[in-house]
């Protein structure tokens, strides 16, 4: 089917207390794996490409791969813009055929992320293009975006209520203790602060840095409030893990296919327990 928009998905997960997986691409076999893991799970899904990830493939390939696996899949699939920093690649992605974009304000003041989210609201809701915003700093790197740990800055409750109320965002990315990247320890994370901010705001919450968090905690934290669950690092660490197993295996093998087939069926595992645990399966 066509790309959908994230807010039709966030909407209905709303209703039914559970989250939608926003999975990270960066090629040809992560896309397939996360449509084959949606389809699998008969899952709604979020297919997000970073600032890193458009470099990398180029927005055309994003794009192109995207809409084509959506339309070959029976499932309703988004493509969302995760960590847009610089409003003219927001512009870029939403004349491109994103279906979402999130724009990240939050090294600015509140006041100023209030203006450059609004900035590009004017420009995606005329479109129908649903936009994710952020408030609050979260800790570690997300391809082109760096927040040393000593930065971080959880999500006050009251500024999240007046954020939202001055800017009308589809989503928003609150810190409440989780990290880009791989962690060092189990995270511990605020659920108390996450209870308090789902009180005051109406809009669907976004968790970012979601890998590495354990289960149990994902789980309470989507029967708090959460409806968008980011998840980027454990597809690396599973689809590497298993490319590097054949490597080892078959030093001389010079078949890509060989490796990567390998490394997509580890990431459609991964992706397909993550879904599960988000509660979206048969939800599609």
């Amino acid at each position: 089917m066509p790309l959908v928009s994230m807010k039709s998905l966030l909407s209905q997960a709303e209703e039914g207390r559970y989250a939608i997986g926003a999975f990270n691409c960066n090629n040809m076999e992560i896309v397939q794996a996360i449509i084959a893991a949606a389809t699998a799970e008969n899952s709604p899904v979020i297919i997000q490409a970073s600032q890193g990830a458009i470099k990398y493939a180029g927005i055309d390939y994003i794009v192109g791969l995207t809409r084509l696996a959506a339309e070959l899949s029976p499932v309703p699939v988004a493509l969302h813009l995760d960590h847009g920093t610089n409003f003219n690649q927001v512009m870029q992605c939403i004349g491109k055929g994103f279906t979402s974009v999130m724009i990240d304000g939050s090294k600015y003041s509140l006041e100023e992320n209030i203006q450059v989210t609004n900035k590009v609201l004017d420009v995606a809701i005329p479109c129908g293009i649903s936009v994710e915003a952020e408030l609050g700093k979260i800790t570690g790197t997300e391809d082109d975006v760096f927040v040393h740990e000593k930065e971080s800055m959880y999500t006050d409750p009251k500024e999240a209520l007046y954020f939202v109320e001055h800017t009308n965002v589809d989503a928003l990315a609150i810190a409440i203790g989780t990290a880009h990247g791989q962690y060092k320890g189990e995270p511990k994370l605020d659920l108390d602060r996450l209870s308090e901010i789902d009180k005051l705001v109406e809009v669907p919450l976004v968790l970012h840095g979601s890998s590495g968090v354990p289960d149990d905690t994902i789980t309470e934290a989507i029967k708090r409030g959460i409806r968008k669950v980011n998840i980027d690092t454990n597809i690396r660490e599973a689809f590497m893990e298993a490319a590097k197993k054949v490597i080892m295996a078959n030093p001389n093998e010079i078949d890509p296919r060989k490796m990567l087939g390998p490394a997509r069926e580890a990431a459609i595992e991964i992706i397909r327990q993550k879904i599960r645990i988000f509660g979206s399966s048969g939800k599609a």
